[in-house]
């Protein structure tokens, strides 16, 4: 005989079925919720150093934007934080310094480095994504002083974007002087990042969360730990130079909260939702607008100071950075005027000028946007307590434009040491989040990506190849042959399928043959290719066997592998089929996987993502005692077809 064929059973059990689950084999010792090996010790004791270097680097960036602040603006030599808006200044300069600093920048991109311009989020994605988390030094350089430039020259933005892609520097570049995979370099580009957020804002919890849900692209404990340890460390440090404090304390703790108050925080979501839409869409509209100038992009800062310029001249307080802006928003003591302008001025400049490729972050100006929104509403909403609906909005605006419900609670409550109010600000944010979702595709921090041809998701969910078992997936018929066997005979099995209509589907399906020895003990395989290419040697010699074409050196999988790790196993050898052997007895051959069969775990995922069922028909339950429940069962087309093709 040449042919083998094993397990042609007409009761095959398909793992897509319904029962399947009770048939399952135990998930091997080695398999755990997660994998994890003594490498990330390593890479958390150099997140340790990245962490501090961050902290400072982001100190120093600060001082940089008070600096460059107070001479511009006050004609003096200091480096505390202070407001472009905060006394009167001509009108001359109020128009003229965020020119000239756009200048500035769109020189320092032209002549330094391109990647300076924008607000540092999308640039630390594309680093992460495309760019194997490789950050160049001069841009480690050139970032913080752009955003300095930018800021103190009265540009509306935050520090946090490029503090963000200042400290995601740092960490790359004290990764890229060791041997570290691409991985490891993103989990210390996105420690640096997260740390100098944590020792701007002392909001650890909120910045590792922002790692999460915006960098990491995983929740892994090789990342998830280093970036932690990384974060703790900033904040350390932070408490060390500036304090404990929250950055916009508010001691007065909510009364109890009835329903009513509750969904008017519904409300203020689909407000606020409502306001991160309008924002984001002008920013989108601003980028399509400077794209049509007939001028050289090193230009268009410019032209984005202008815009601050003139939005100054109505309101200048909505110039820099505006911590104190926040603060007396948060605070219950903005005038119905500061409250107006700051909407409606800071809202333009700041989507208008972010569309010119300036350098200069998005949540501080999100966070003072949010807050005015709240301050209006308190007009028409009850009285809960001060700056309760700045504080509901801004969670919601947060939410809305960042796409970070998470993210937008905790560093709501984590700014004010707000602790008691996380159930208002879930719905606030939760509902902005909703109304966002559904009426923009992308956020205003992953569009800038997209439009350079990377398609960025941010849905996590788990990943169905390892849910199940090569057992469970591997078909129990193939076909195979034995040593000695007739090449010609072979060759037209392979290429005919045999006599049986069953035999012939399982030839065309299969690819690779295994080949057994005369104990039945596997030896070694044949490809499809190979028995195909041998019509020469068969016209030359009719009695030629197999054993020529016998690849011996075999790349094998076992039964107790996830299809994860199987995939991952083909894609690494470059290979579609592989034979499924024994792990403890490798000789023992148990079934052959091709690709295709991989994938069929997938069939299920999109079964239960788009195909409705009813499990429970109300309608035939029995209404007195003794009654039953009736389940309804179904084997999706799609499941029947897999079953045909083993």
């Amino acid at each position: 005989m040449t042919l083998c064929y094993f397990g042609f059973s007409e009761n095959i059990q398909n793992p897509m079925k319904p029962s399947a689950p009770a048939l399952r084999p135990p998930v091997p010792a080695r398999l755990g919720d997660y994998t994890m090996s003594p490498r990330t010790l390593t890479i958390a004791a150099i997140a340790l150093a990245v962490g501090a270097v961050s902290a400072f680097v982001a100190q120093g960036l600060l001082a940089l934007i008070g600096l460059v602040t107070n001479l511009v603006f006050y004609q003096r030599v200091a480096t505390a934080l202070v407001a472009p808006g905060a006394v009167h200044h001509p009108g001359w300069l109020i128009v003229a310094a965020p020119i000239a600093g756009g200048l500035v920048v769109g020189l320092m991109a032209r002549y330094g480095s391109e990647a300076i311009r924008g607000h540092g989020m999308p640039e630390a994605i594309e680093a992460i994504l495309r760019g194997g988390s490789k950050v160049r030094p001069r841009v480690a350089l050139l970032k913080p002083i752009s955003a300095a430039v930018t800021i103190g020259t009265g540009g509306p933005f935050g520090a946090e974007g490029p503090i963000i892609m200042t400290g995601g520097a740092i960490g790359s570049l004290i990764a890229q002087t060791l041997a570290l995979t691409a991985d490891e370099r993103k989990t210390l580009l996105v420690a640096g990042a997260a740390a100098g957020m944590a020792a701007t804002f002392n909001a650890p919890l909120a910045s590792i969360l922002l790692a999460v849900e915006m960098l990491l692209f995983e929740f892994r404990p090789r990342s998830f730990v280093p970036v932690s340890v990384a974060v703790v460390v900033a904040t350390a440090l932070r408490w060390q130079l500036l304090g404990t404090a929250a950055i916009f304390p508010s001691a007065q703790a909510l009364p109890a909260l009835g329903a009513a108050v509750l969904v008017l925080c519904a409300a203020a979501g689909v407000v606020g939702g409502f306001v991160a839409w309008l924002a984001t869409s002008l920013v989108y509209l601003a980028e399509d607008a400077f794209r049509r100038l007939p001028i050289h992009w090193m230009w268009w800062p410019a032209i984005g100071g202008l815009i601050i310029g003139i939005g100054g001249l109505f309101e200048p307080r909505a110039l820099g950075v505006g911590y104190d802006v926040i603060g007396t928003l948060l605070a219950g003591q903005a005038t119905l005027g500061l409250i107006v302008g700051i909407l409606v001025v800071k809202t333009l400049i700041w989507s208008l000028s972010l569309g010119s490729g300036t350098s200069g972050g998005v949540l501080a100006p999100v966070f003072m946007i949010g807050a005015a929104l709240g301050s209006l509403l308190a007009y028409v909403f009850p009285p809960v307590a001060p700056g309760f609906w700045a504080l509901m909005s801004l969670a919601a605006v947060v939410g809305g434009v960042m796409r970070s419900p998470l993210t937008g609670v905790v560093f709501a409550m984590e700014l004010t040491h707000r602790w008691d109010a996380v159930v208002p600000l879930v719905i606030a944010s939760s509902v902005a989040f909703l109304l966002s979702a559904l009426v923009l595709k992308r956020s205003v921090l992953t569009e800038k990506v997209v439009r350079k041809g990377t398609h960025v998701t941010r849905e996590y969910s788990v990943d169905p190849l390892e849910v199940f078992l090569v057992s469970e997936i591997m078909p129990k018929s193939f076909v195979c042959f034995r040593l000695g066997a007739s090449l010609a005979d072979a060759a037209r099995e392979a290429s005919a399928g045999g006599d049986g209509t069953r035999r012939r589907k399982l030839a065309h399906a299969q690819r690779l043959y295994p080949v057994l020895d005369e104990g039945g003990r596997f030896a070694g395989l044949l490809t499809l290719q190979r028995l195909a290419d041998a019509s020469a040697e068969i016209a030359a010699n009719p009695q030629a066997t197999i054993d020529s074409r016998v690849v011996r050196e075999v790349i094998v999988g076992h039964p107790d592998m996830t299809l994860r790790e199987l995939a991952n196993l083909m894609a690494s050898r470059e290979v579609s089929s592989v034979p499924i052997v024994a792990r403890d007895d490798p000789g023992r051959l148990l079934s052959v996987m091709a690709m295709d069969q991989v994938l069929e775990a997938r069939l299920r995922d999109l079964d239960e993502e788009h195909k409705p069922e009813r499990v429970i028909d109300l309608l035939r339950l029995r209404p007195l005692a003794g009654g039953r429940i009736f389940a309804s069962t179904r084997v999706p087309a799609a499941e029947d077809k897999a079953e045909e093709r083993l």
